[in-house]
């Protein structure tokens, strides 16, 4: 962390590390202020130099006796971890309006420094890598975004520089991150664990090796004479091709670790009039990227939608009667890959309704084809903590950014997560020995996880779990239930996330008297056949996106346990909830779903309020 362009924690003891030869005599110099150390027999050495405040640019000045070295353009303001999932390491360069955003983001003052994917079973005290970079319009596309945005809000109310230490992995588990003791983990069990697992998918990855050697590699798509893709042909010899289930993942049959992309092909058969009037070809959700044929003519294509199911219309300009071939070409990015998800999303539907199956057996062929190892590193207790959080260590910080939780919604870990999540928080206070460390995290944006039904949803038990550590001290959280996308678990708003961050810092770690989050459940009374909801909301009035007094997303529970849709509407700090179908109601729950579409509640500033349920009988 100690290098040309770092960012030092303003107003603590700074304390600085390194190597040497053992038993060197170090002599450290910033601004005038000097601390020495001595190197121990691993060649280790510790100094801390007094508090500073904020500014620079500075100079740090590092001699062991043999060996001088100027660390320069090194400020000192406000240092974030910025740590998580793929939400996390989302960029400025994929986030909405990137163009325009990354041309504005010319501010030398924030500084970023991405520490590369590094897993370890044992604690490690060197990073693996990375380097302080400055933001500017050319740099500033490989920075975290939320991290940006969250940095950008704090420069313009403290006016001082932003250090941003991004250790975030794409599909981590909350496990991931804790430490082994905090994570009761085994360490040797794990390493055994660990060996056994790598075993596995070496035979699994050699299974595939077998099935890709009866075709010679592909370095591209086939084309015809033309240019076309040769395989997206009406009339085409397959006598090459194999045959696979339809629909299911690639690596679920036979083809497993496999990115790129392959083809498949199958055929339905119309009647002279089904073929005159056209039809509907639904082709199920496709990971990632499509480009979807009939009889050689393009009929649709989507691209990095994995969860969307296709549905294309195909005009009768492409059709006959008879048989009709279909060919669909995948593109996969990484992890799963092919046409999967619902059988039911596969069909031919005709003009006059009628719709005919299209899930079996299709002829299956790869052409531009990578194997890539799938190692559960990011999701195994304790590695992601070894490698990516232990080295920084004594770093001084003012507070945590978090975004994950993802990886953790599922039945039963989403009612595992708020111990979890509290525990690493307690972890990490006491490692760095900021036993009031702030840690501030993004509750699940609205997302159509697949997962969802009406008796139980693993996105809502998780935010639930994630609200529940709001119990402890220096916290604070963003509610992002109207700011994500229901067919992408990567939403490219993250500004309103990253502000919405920097309000609960603000107020945190600022004492700014702002509102800083929407309405929160406090408690709740029957009222005759009605539940009267009570929210404390820092004095903001309740309100309803859109406008009106009537609020969407409430649903209430009689005797029986099962909920009903429920009118609602503001009366002062209140909301009043009733449903003629339950005269005594015994529970209450808002936004209780994946995508809580109807959840409309918000306070006068537009900060949503926090899905939760009520405990049977207040």
């Amino acid at each position: 962390m100690f290098s040309q362009g770092a960012v030092l924690q303003r107003d603590m003891p700074m304390h600085v590390w390194g190597w040497s030869t053992p038993g060197a005599q170090v002599t450290v110099g910033f601004d005038g202020a000097h601390a020495t150390a001595k190197a121990d027999a691993q060649g280790r050495w510790d100094a801390t130099l007094p508090t500073h405040v904020a500014g620079g640019p500075y100079a740090m000045d590092i001699d062991d006796g043999s060996e001088h070295r100027v660390l320069r353009d090194m400020l000192v303001g406000d240092v974030w971890l910025c740590s998580g999932q793929s939400n996390m390491e989302f960029t400025m360069a994929e986030v909405r309006d990137a163009s325009a955003e990354q041309a504005k983001a010319n501010d030398s003052s924030i500084r970023h420094f991405k520490i590369p994917h590094t897993w370890s079973l044992q604690p490690r005290e060197r990073l693996e890598g990375g380097a302080w970079v400055a933001a500017s319009p050319s740099t500033v596309g490989g920075f975290s975004a939320v991290c940006w945005f969250f940095a950008r809000d704090m420069k313009a109310r403290t006016g001082v520089p932003q250090g941003l230490i991004n250790s975030s992995w794409g599909g981590s588990s909350v496990e991931a991150w804790t430490d082994a003791h905090a994570g009761n983990v085994d360490v040797q069990a794990l390493a055994a664990t660990i060996k056994k697992d790598d075993a596995a998918e070496e035979a699994k990855l050699e299974q595939t090796r077998q099935h890709l050697a009866r075709w010679p590699a592909q370095h591209g798509d086939a084309l015809d004479a033309v240019g076309k893709p040769a395989w997206a042909a009406e009339k085409l010899d397959t006598s090459a091709w194999v045959d696979i289930s339809v629909p299911a993942y690639w690596e679920t049959v036979g083809y497993y670790g496999m990115d790129g992309v392959a083809w498949y092909r199958t055929e339905f058969t119309l009647s002279a009039a089904e073929a005159a009037q056209g039809v509907i070809l639904g082709l199920g959700a496709i990971d990632d990227s499509d480009r979807s044929y009939v009889n050689g003519e393009l009929i649709g294509e989507t691209e990095k939608q994995w969860n969307k199911p296709r549905v294309y219309k195909v005009p009768a300009s492409a059709l006959h009667a008879g048989s009709n071939r279909i060919a669909v070409r995948v593109d996969d990015l990484g992890n799963g890959g092919g046409i999967h998800g619902d059988a039911a999303a596969l069909y031919v539907r005709t003009a006059n309704g009628t719709q005919r199956p299209l899930a079996g057996t299709w002829h299956f062929r790869t052409a531009n084809v990578t194997l890539v190892p799938t190692p559960t590193r990011h999701l195994t207790p304790t590695l992601l903590y070894n490698g990516m959080i232990q080295p920084l260590l004594g770093y001084p910080l003012r507070g945590v950014v978090w975004y994950q939780g993802e990886s953790n919604a599922s039945a039963p870990h989403a009612m595992a997560y708020r111990k979890q999540f509290a525990a690493m928080i307690q972890a990490w206070r006491t490692a760095w020995t900021q036993p009031e460390l702030p840690f501030f995290w993004v509750q699940l944006a609205n997302f159509n996880s697949g997962s969802d039904t009406p008796e139980q949803s693993p996105w809502a038990e998780l935010r639930e779990s994630q609200s529940a550590v709001l119990s402890l001290p220096h916290t604070g959280q963003a509610v992002t239930i109207d700011v994500g996308n229901p067919d992408d678990i990567h939403p490219t708003d993250k500004q309103d996330v990253g502000h919405r961050l920097a309000l609960a810092a603000r107020r945190v770690v600022l004492g700014d008297n702002i509102v800083a989050s929407g309405p929160e459940y406090r408690q709740w009374h029957v009222d005759g056949a009605k539940a009267v909801v009570t929210f404390s909301n820092e004095g903001a009035p309740l309100a309803v996106r859109g406008g009106g007094d009537v609020v969407g997303g409430f649903e209430i529970a009689g005797a029986d346990g099962h909920y009903q849709h429920a009118q609602a509407r503001i009366d002062g700090r209140n909301i009043v909830v009733s449903c003629a179908a339950v005269a005594h109601p015994i529970a209450v729950r808002y936004g209780w779903s994946d995508n809580p579409v109807d959840a409309n509640l918000i306070d006068d500033n537009g900060l949503p309020a926090s899905p939760f349920r009520t405990t049977a009988s207040p």
